[in-house]
């Protein structure tokens, strides 16, 4: 039986049902629908619109669906359409026309809107975590690292050296910015919409107010309509995770490209790799290259439920239901995303020898040059030209630079020092560079940073 039999006479057709089901996704929120109903029990027992004992047998009723869910003896019924249909259908067998009253006041307008902040709330919180988890891995391997140092790549060309630390913390950066990204977002959907009812709120005695308490919300809608169509949190949160798998990706491609024969920085664990099927000798980084291809998936996902929001009128519509799936399946797959790549650069090891042998070529200097030029009174761009002209003329000639160097009138022995390995990153002194002394700085910067964002993360618990 439907929720709406005694509008429509007959049957739905089979095959709408099988179009428009949820219950096989959304039974997910089955707890969080439990939870909103918990509320509205209680705001109905504060309205007046339930007695105490009806308030308290609903609530026992709802206790027993809940552990039946727990325990995987609730039988979902084929004329379930989604989790509310399923735990409203279950009350009413089990509490008989208490049961019945459990949806007075509300809609599934309302009450999926409810839901799925809650769902959004808590997820983005627990994935908040994980991204904190990630940088705490960051920082450990960015101290273990000490002062080894590697290229810097500016359009995967080598450009100056930096500390492997300094590089690695970049990265702990940007995911700052992620988990400020998923705070800020819960903050905004802290808003409770039960009570907004299908659209138009309610000429019977509820309490938004007190049930958005009850729940932990922040707020209660101002405007109904707004209440019960507004998915801006969904897609708030898919950007969020799109740009959080965009962060991954990269991180997924450095360690792609460094644990090849051809650049040599990186070896991974045997535990987060894989072999090939036919060809012996592989070793394959599947952690990395999965971690940069799902952000398309992520991507996706956002983009796919803009357009279906873009064109919908006020207020709900059931094109609202392809909410859902992209939001478990981002959150979902960030999850796994930032375990398995916080397992993988635990786990890695660096070798520095290569590294440092990369950035030890003295055209990755070449900057330096130009700068103990500038500090001899020359000109930024006449100082770049002439070392510009060094290094075409050794990559010419096949001159090593230094020679050049020191046989220039302008540069001299004092400037082929520069070119010595391990010089040029010593060099680099100015706040948030990649030289010892500011990395040093960078990470008491970063600890105060991560501490100050657990902070902020657990409050949302």
């Amino acid at each position: 039986m439907t929720l709406w039999h005694g509008r429509l006479s007959g049957g739905t057709a089979d095959v709408v049902m099988d179009y428009s089901v949820s219950l096989h996704f959304d039974r997910r929120l089955a707890h969080d629908d439990l939870r909103g109903s918990r509320a509205h029990v209680r705001g109905l027992g504060r309205g007046g619109l339930l007695s105490d004992e009806e308030v308290a047998v609903l609530l026992a009723t709802l206790d027993r669906v809940e552990a039946e869910l727990d325990d995987g003896t609730f039988v979902f019924e084929p004329d379930d359409e989604d989790i509310h249909t399923s735990v409203e259908r279950r009350v009413t067998e089990l509490a008989g026309d208490v049961g019945a009253k459990l949806h007075t006041g509300r809609s599934r307008n309302d009450q999926i809107a409810t839901d799925l902040r809650l769902y959004a709330k808590r997820e983005l919180a627990a994935v908040a975590g994980r991204v904190l988890d990630l940088q705490d891995v960051l920082v450990i391997r960015s101290k273990e690292a000490g002062d080894t140092y590697l290229p810097g790549y500016t359009h995967l060309q080598r450009a100056q050296p930096v500390l492997l630390a300094h590089h690695l913390l970049a990265h702990g950066w940007a995911l700052a910015r992620d988990v400020d990204r998923l705070v800020a977002t819960v903050a905004r959907l802290d808003v409770s919409p039960l009570g907004a009812g299908a659209l138009a709120g309610s000429s019977l005695p509820l309490d938004p107010d007190g049930t958005g308490a009850d729940l932990g919300f922040a707020g209660r809608f101002e405007n109904s309509l707004d209440a019960v169509s507004d998915r801006d949190f969904v897609a708030e949160a898919l950007f969020d995770l799109a740009l959080l798998g965009v962060h991954l990706s990269r991180i997924g491609e450095e360690l792609v490209l460094w644990s090849t024969e051809e650049f040599g920085f990186a070896v991974l664990d045997d535990a987060f790799a894989t072999g090939s099927s036919m060809l012996p000798q592989k070793k394959n980084p599947d952690v990395a290259e999965l971690a940069r291809g799902k952000s398309g998936r992520l991507i996706g996902n956002l983009t796919g439920l803009l357009v279906t929001l873009k064109g919908l009128p006020l207020a709900y519509n059931r094109d609202l239901q392809e909410d859902k799936e992209p939001l478990f399946d981002s959150v979902d797959q960030s999850k796994l995303a930032l375990a398995a790549l916080s397992g993988l650069l635990a786990t890695v090891t660096f070798v520095t020898e290569r590294m440092e042998g990369a950035a030890n070529g003295s055209s990755v200097a070449a900057v330096d040059l130009a700068e103990w030029l500038v500090e001899q009174g020359m000109p930024f761009r006449q100082a770049h030209s002439v070392v510009g002209g060094l290094v075409r003329d050794s990559l010419e000639r096949h001159v090593p630079l230094a020679e050049l160097v020191e046989a220039h009138p302008a540069l001299g022995s004092d400037a082929v020092a520069l070119l010595e390995p391990g010089v040029a990153v010593t060099r680099r002194t100015t706040p948030g560079s990649a030289g010892p002394e500011a990395v040093a700085v960078q990470f008491e910067r970063f600890a105060h940073r991560l501490e100050a964002d657990r902070i902020r993360v657990s409050a949302l618990s």
